[in-house]
């Protein structure tokens, strides 16, 4: 998910918010301006994660959704 976060406070904040979704195995910030959010979980709900992040951190956007196979 690419989040525009402007601050430090931002960044953890939409870190906080991805850990307490449940599901959820990782969560991890990546980019070069470090403005994508990597969620990695069973059962995840995208669509209500980006409502949230978007509620409290500023705009947010999915970029991919994919299935990781365990092999």
């Amino acid at each position: 998910m690419s989040v525009r976060m402007r601050c430090e406070k931002c960044r953890s904040e939409a870190l906080k918010i991805g850990a307490k979704t449940t599901g959820v195995t990782f969560v991890g910030i990546e980019g070069e301006e470090k403005d994508k959010v990597v969620v990695i979980g069973e059962g995840v709900d995208a669509a209500c994660l980006v409502v949230r992040l978007r509620k409290k951190v500023g705009f947010a956007d999915i970029i991919s959704v994919t299935d990781v196979d365990d092999t």
